[in-house]
């Protein structure tokens, strides 16, 4: 909730610092890249040391992030609190992963995707928040969201807690795990197309998440605020596809699920740069719905292909993930300036072609046990 505050008010920031197209890009940048580098380093640095209580600590730089946020009086400040937002969530990914990863009871999908839909219902409520309490009291409004950061913050230390005591039993877990399953070539293989799969889904998904609002006030001259209610109909879809996609991929394979999830978007893709703005709100449902139920059929694949190495794969995914959404907002950004933000979308249409690589993805047909 907190993050999505932020692309969530980027047209009081445009108006506020009279920031280009560009300039907004870079703002996502920085927050999508200080979010994804970090990441890969935790992950590896936990799987070997457990960090209980990082967890408060990451939503501890959030916070900061957010109280810079709200007394921002330039463009720099505003690139130091999206970094600090996005610095905040590089420390909390890996271990919050590993967590419901523990917690699951074997039923890893269902595990990730409801840790995972905290954060989409989270980002879909930002833009209600942005329309409805920072758009009519400005920028200072945001350090309100200071009391959800500290609660958050309080919660955290508790499962901090639980997380410590269930160190031993994680670890001889993780010891009798690590035995990878298939040729290493193969296992390399499959990670270099999950790796151009969440390219193709992040890509896509800056151009709705970061651009929407100024795409809808363009083509159909909607208000910032009924623009921002769209948007919030957007993330609410990407909320429940995140939900069904985890224990749909318990039940029939997450294979399927990410053939049919990056693919299977492709049509609606097509069809969205030109319909009206009914048809573009119903079309952005089912493409958030659909494009959405990759992410954790994606992400337990990759740790049941490198079985033991839970924090170091969920470092290595968010980080790429939030960078690859971050790269594309920045050059969609510069794109738009020059061509158009109604031009982006009819290129970007194309994006989930990519997802034909599912079929070089191996069958595993007794996933292994990851902790």
């Amino acid at each position: 909730m907190i993050q999505s505050l932020l692309p969530a008010i980027y047209p009081l920031l445009k108006d506020a610092f009279k920031l280009d197209f560009g300039q907004i890009g870079l703002i996502t940048l920085t927050f999508q890249v200080t979010a994804s580098l970090l990441q890969p380093l935790v992950g590896i640095y936990t799987d070997k040391r457990p960090m209980p209580y990082s967890l408060a600590i990451g939503m501890g730089f959030t916070l900061v992030g957010l109280l810079l946020l709200s007394r921002a009086s330039s463009f720099p400040m505003l690139l130091l609190a999206a970094a600090l937002v996005g610095s905040g969530s590089s420390v909390f990914h890996p271990e919050s992963s590993r967590v419901a990863s523990m917690a699951s009871g074997g039923r890893h999908g269902l595990a990730q995707s409801l840790f995972q839909v905290g954060g989409n219902v989270g980002s879909a409520l930002g833009p209600l928040l942005a329309a409805f309490v920072v758009m009519p009291r400005g920028q200072g409004s945001v350090g309100w969201f200071a009391f959800a950061a500290l609660t958050a913050i309080v919660i955290l230390g508790r499962i901090g807690v639980w997380y410590r005591e269930q160190i031993p039993g994680m670890r001889k877990k993780q010891a009798s795990a690590a035995r990878a399953t298939l040729p290493r070539k193969t296992i390399a293989r499959s990670m270099a197309v999950l790796a151009v799969l969440i390219f193709s889904k992040y890509f896509y998904m800056a151009s709705l998440s970061s651009y929407y609002t100024f795409y809808l006030m363009e083509k159909f001259q909607l208000g910032a605020q009924d623009a921002q209610l769209h948007l919030f109909v957007f993330l609410g879809a990407v909320a429940a596809g995140t939900l069904l996609g985890g224990p749909i991929g318990d039940r029939i394979g997450r294979r399927y699920v990410i053939w049919f999830s990056i693919l299977g978007v492709l049509p609606f893709t097509l069809l969205l740069p030109h319909a009206n703005l009914f048809w573009t709100t119903a079309l952005t449902v089912v493409i958030g719905l659909v494009l959405a139920s990759a992410f954790s059929a994606i992400l337990v694949y990759a740790q049941e292909l490198v079985p033991g190495r839970t924090g170091v794969i969920a470092g290595l995914f968010f980080g790429f993930a939030f960078g690859m959404g971050g790269l594309g907002a920045a050059a969609l950004g510069q794109l738009a300036d020059r061509i158009g933000i109604e031009a982006v979308y009819a290129l970007c249409a194309y994006l989930p072609a990519i997802g034909l690589l599912a079929w070089f993805l191996p069958k595993l047909e007794k996933p292994a046990a990851a902790v």
